[in-house]
């Protein structure tokens, strides 16, 4: 081969005009947005620990652990290789490294500590473990199923003294301890739910899971179990909270993996669920054949005490998404300041500043909104804040996770091909993709929350505070007014419940402006307020007008 043969060659090979990953920054020091929710919810809070977490998730190392979790997935190991059964599942190291990191960093029961003895008003335990929860979803989300049921089943479970008394320590350690055994031999230990079963779905008076009573001990009434479970995520959890028709009615039991004589339950791990996304979690169909429970609460109340747990499942689900979010605008944004075309930086081009400047719009009113629901949980002695819990729970989990599809598909419109691929770090933006639809799916979908706002605000209290809410930013802007004063009536004119998705998205973007209004800058609640509720928008993210502060909004939103 010639020289100039070579060079030639050589040249075809050289790479350039590549994004370098966003890698090895501080997820909480570069989220304006995040801290200006946290000086207005807890402006007292120290965060401190948070920003030692925010450099530990966006770590290289952290991001590869997230990588391997979802490339090799859990297998379910139904039997030893004596034929005898186990219903184990086995997990890629990365996996456990996850697991310990999102424990370490108190995700799961730790907020609950303290909390139920702090003096009213003076808790911040939950908008901390919120921010938290924020910044290890961007790295990685599905291991963090086990670790959002754990926390929501504490408070539940207290309704059996005596088994909250044996577990609650376990399930508050910030140790992660895989082994299946005996709960007093283990260092730490996760709960998860079984609730729906596969002739029902939400309407989980339809289950046929029978419960059998057989006497009681330490702790309380015993039953035997048998039926199924059509979604039984995270099967390799200690115990669950489930389901089933008592002598009494619909109840909530208490179902360990291991027995306190040191046998395993007869619960049986039948599959693993072939998801689109999620990956590194592993979700299940199980059978119950005469497996022991324990009663939790009052038999025939099981419906309530899952309405319980579920309100702090859909807080995790509104944090989840809002995390996707953000961490799919990081990249994007990410790969537009660096990325080149047409002479100059994709960032600079007017079409890509107004999808960018939108997109970070959406991501702040996620976070503002998320956050201040996390605040009405730190505060349920306050009978305000449990008015607002009410409206802000399905608004949240309504919305914020719809939006996350339409989202994520924009941010990775703005890396063209190089967003649609699974390797390396380009990978995460397909994984967010994959996942956005699980937050709006699970513990209730679009209709259910819809629903259930209808119902809370056809309560005169409810709606009262949801006023009492929104009045700090009376006067801010025209569209916001308008929409404040028209709420009232819409909900007393809403004869039916066709409308109820409609009101549930506009009593979200009302809360969402309100809320900017008190904690973002002046760009960023003007550029809201004119786009979701003054009409000055389209159809599709990147229609926002002409008069818009791009630079402000977008400075803002980098994530370094």
């Amino acid at each position: 081969m010639n020289s100039a043969a070579a060079l030639n060659t050589a040249a075809t090979h050289e790479v350039f005009n590549q994004a370098l990953n966003l890698e090895n920054y501080n997820l909480f020091d570069g989220n304006q947005a995040l801290q200006s929710a946290l000086k207005f919810n807890a402006p007292g809070l120290d965060t401190a620990d948070l920003h030692a977490l925010g450099a530990q998730m966006g770590s290289a190392e952290m991001q590869t652990h997230a990588q391997l979790a979802n490339v090799h997935t859990p297998q379910l190991r139904s039997h030893d290789r004596f034929g005898n059964r186990i219903d184990q599942v086995e997990f890629h190291p990365s996996y456990h490294a996850l697991m310990a990191a999102a424990m370490q960093a108190g995700l799961h029961g730790s907020p609950w500590i303290d909390f139920f003895d702090a003096k009213p008003g003076t808790s911040t335990a939950h908008q901390r473990r919120a921010a938290a929860f924020l910044m290890f979803t961007e790295l990685e989300s599905s291991t963090l199923c086990p670790i959002s049921m754990t926390y929501a089943v504490m408070p539940a479970l207290r309704s059996n003294a005596a088994i909250y008394q044996d577990w609650a320590p376990g399930l508050s350690s910030p140790h992660y301890d895989p082994a299946l055994k005996l709960f007093s031999q283990k260092t730490g230990l996760t709960m998860g739910m079984g609730m729906t079963e596969k002739q029902g779905g939400s309407d989980v008076r339809a289950n046929t899971t029978q419960a059998t009573p057989c006497g009681s001990d330490a702790w309380g009434q015993r039953f035997k179990l048998v039926g199924h479970k059509w979604f039984f995520s995270a099967p390799m959890c200690d115990a669950f909270l489930v389901l089933a028709q008592s002598p009494g009615g619909l109840s909530c039991f208490f179902l360990p993996r291991v027995l306190p004589d040191g046998s395993l339950n007869q619960l049986r791990v039948q599959r693993l669920k072939d998801k689109l996304g999620n990956k590194a979690n592993a979700s299940s169909e199980v059978e119950f054949l005469n497996a022991s429970a324990w009663l939790v609460g009052v038999e025939g109340r099981g419906v309530p005490q899952i309405l319980e747990m579920g309100e702090m499942t859909r807080l995790d689900c509104a944090l989840g998404t809002s995390a996707l979010m953000r961490q799919a605008l990081s990249i994007a944004l990410n790969h537009t300041a660096q990325r080149q075309a047409f002479g100059k930086r994709l960032m600079d081009q007017p079409l890509m500043r107004n999808v960018l400047a939108d997109l970070a719009l959406e991501s702040e009113a996620a976070t503002a909104l998320s956050m201040r629901l996390a605040r009405a949980f730190d505060n349920t002695g306050d009978s305000f804040e449990r008015l607002i819990a009410r409206v802000l729970t399905p608004i949240a989990k309504f919305w914020i996770c719809k939006r996350g599809s339409a989202f994520g598909q924009e941010a990775m419109e703005c890396m063209g091909g190089n967003g649609y691929v699974e390797e390396g770090g380009l990978g995460t933006m397909a994984r967010i993709y994959r996942e956005m639809p699980l937050n709006s799916i699970w513990e209730g979908a679009g209709n259910i929350m819809a629903l259930d706002l209808l119902r809370a605000l056809r309560k005169g209290d409810v709606a009262q505070a949801l006023a009492q809410e929104l009045a700090p930013a009376r006067g801010a802007h025209s569209a916001l007014d308008r929409m404040i004063d028209s709420l009232p009536t819409r909900v007393e004119l809403l004869a039916n419940e066709v409308q109820a998705r409609r009101l549930a998205q506009d009593v979200a973007l009302t809360v969402q402006a309100a809320l900017l209004q008190q904690s973002a800058p002046a760009a960023i609640f003007s550029a809201f307020c004119d786009s979701r509720l003054g009409g000055d928008w389209g159809y599709s993210f990147g229609t926002l007008g002409s008069d818009v502060d791009f630079d402000s909004i977008i400075r803002r939103a980098m994530p370094r």
